[in-house]
């Protein structure tokens, strides 16, 4: 029997609890062995993506209706009413009657068919607390939403709306925002206090509202192969709306489109990376004849950028811990038609190739605090006291790169976070330990202004060098 695509998503959200790979992986890895449609193909990453970022939210609206301890409903069941009640909640285009009844023969197929009746009851009365309005301010009965764009004097405005619920469930966003940032964007409470304490409420929320939605799509098109006004063109003769972004190479789409039916992928025209990682590379200013160090390269997007940006001249050895990771390098050069990088398989024994390089990339290993929305996993997985290690880890990996670079040469150092512990904080320790070690500039990649969150310094080593070769 051909699967729908509400099984499929089920079966990736119970994948999902034993794997520590990321969720997109598990939906690509799941469409290719199961025939549906592109629509059917959309919907099943929506629900997935959607249950993943909206968890916490998601037993707000449920568990009030569950009327046995919340322990005895296993976690295929509450797989199946978080996939009824993300429906109920955030799909305007799916009609209630529709995800009930659907949510209630989901049931049968994760192996649950004596609780039919349960989801149906819990489900029903989720339907009847979800209204149909929609209010601008947050509330105990106002369940955060979306971002709203309408027509102003001075372009397109946003507005945050709340979708109105026939009676509280959340928590009092004034007397406890914290409990409501918890809740209402569906994250851990230790991650709601430490943004509310940094950022404040306002700001919080609007993290939130990024996070939840799902993020533009980015290309980076190949200056190797064309240039991004043709690419553009191309797109357009196709009927599909793209627009410049700040980076020179940059384009954003204005609806989400499978990136391999897009024109030019076997070609090579363009690459799938964020407008804020497109700055990395950049930041480097790659040169022909160079030889860069790129010490954790996996997947390969920032690597050939590299490559890109020194016209295919430059001698790049890319590091990965990950074997399967770094066949991604490999394969991403291929189509790209990059040359001149070498992959190396690092373990954590391993020392990073010896020097003299003249300039070296590291992209370290961080909590991706700036890409919840493309990682919804990770607000999930991410434990507080996971930050001292990954900033020992940080630390070694920047010292290790700058000493590999020859006297005067450049080091750029990045993360897809936006903890200061892991930016600016292992920056300045390595600047302090390293006395002549300078740096130059360093950028902020706020969260939706226009892309993710993220960070990057460029340092420039001493001409009387820390290399170690």
């Amino acid at each position: 029997m051909t699967a729908t695509a509400r099984q499929a998503a089920a079966d990736i959200l119970h994948r999902s609890v034993s794997r520590d790979g990321f969720v997109a992986e598990l939906i690509d890895d799941q469409l290719a062995r199961t025939p549906l449609s592109p629509q059917d193909r959309r919907f099943v990453t929506q629900l997935v993506f959607g249950v993943v970022r909206r968890r916490a939210t998601l037993d707000a609206l449920v568990r009030p209706f569950v009327n046995r301890a919340p322990s005895t409903v296993d976690d295929r069941l509450w797989d199946v009413l978080h996939l009824g009640a993300f429906q109920l909640a955030f799909l305007t285009h799916v009609p209630k009657h529709a995800a009930v009844n659907e949510s209630v023969a989901l049931a049968a197929h994760v192996g649950r068919p004596q609780a039919t009746g349960f989801v149906n009851g819990v489900l029903r009365r989720v339907a009847d607390l979800v209204t149909d309005g929609f209010t601008g301010n947050a509330g105990t009965a106002a369940l955060p939403f979306d971002v709203h764009e309408t027509p102003g004097p001075e372009g397109r405005e946003r507005h945050p709306r709340f979708r109105v619920l026939a009676v509280p469930v959340l928590p009092d966003p004034v007397a406890d925002p914290v409990s409501y940032l918890a809740a209402g964007f569906s994250w851990p409470r230790w991650l709601a206090r430490r943004w509310h304490d940094r950022y404040g409420a306002w700001e919080a929320m609007r993290l939130g509202f990024w996070f939840n939605a799902a993020p533009p799509l980015w290309v980076r098109t190949n200056k190797l192969r064309t240039d991004r006004e043709s690419y553009r063109l191309q797109l357009a003769a196709a009927l599909i709306d793209a627009e410049p972004g700040e980076h020179p190479q940059s384009l954003r789409f204005a609806e989400h489109h499978p990136v391999r039916d897009l024109p030019g992928y076997a070609a090579g025209d363009f690459a799938v990376q964020d407008h804020s990682s497109m700055l990395v590379a950049s930041a480097l200013n790659p040169q022909p004849g160079n030889r860069i160090l790129d010490l954790c390269a996996a997947p390969g997007g920032k690597t050939t950028h590299l490559a890109e940006l020194a016209d295919n001249r430059a001698r790049i050895v890319a590091c990965d811990a990950d074997p399967k990771r770094l066949e991604t390098v490999t394969t991403l050069c291929q189509r790209l038609g990059v040359r001149g990088v070498e992959t190396v398989l690092l373990t954590e024994r391993d020392d990073p190739p010896a020097g003299p390089f003249d300039a070296a990339l590291v992209d370290v290993p961080c909590s991706n605090t700036g890409v919840l929305g493309r990682r919804p996993e990770v607000r999930w997985r991410l434990k507080p006291n996971e930050f001292e290690h990954l900033i020992r880890l940080q630390t070694r990996l920047l010292i290790q790169a700058v000493e590999r670079v020859k006297p005067g040469g450049v080091v750029v150092y990045s993360t897809c976070s936006i903890e200061p512990d892991e930016n600016e904080g292992v920056v300045s320790a390595v600047l302090h330990g390293m006395p002549g070690l300078r740096l130059e500039t360093e950028h902020h990649a706020v969260p939706g202004r226009p892309s993710d969150g993220g960070y990057w310094a460029r340092l420039r080593v001493p001409r009387v060098a820390p290399y170690r070769g």
